[in-house]
């Protein structure tokens, strides 16, 4: 049997990201509005497989931001289901 971690770290996103924003993901900073923690996107706890990941914060588990790639888009919503946002990327 296979040791799978259970998730990655938050340099996981960091490709989709850098495909919408004109800076480097994984330098970004969070803060959770839960417990709040703070850090880099690093240190978020990202779950999936592509296309749709999941960051969540370490500390509470609340979810920080969930990025999913299609053919010419990144679906971007932050912090569960407040709405997502969709970038062009060809």
């Amino acid at each position: 049997m296979e040791d799978t971690p259970l998730h990655r770290d938050g340099n996981w996103p960091a490709g989709p990201l850098s495909q919408i924003l004109s800076v480097e993901p994984t330098q970004a900073w969070w803060r959770c509005p839960t417990c709040s923690m703070a850090g880099t996107l690093a240190q978020l706890h990202v779950y999936g497989p592509e296309p749709g990941l999941t960051a969540r914060c370490p500390g509470c588990a609340r979810v920080a931001l969930r990025p999913v790639k299609e053919a010419d888009h990144i679906w971007l919503a932050l912090r569960g289901s407040a709405g997502a946002f969709r970038f062009r990327t060809a």
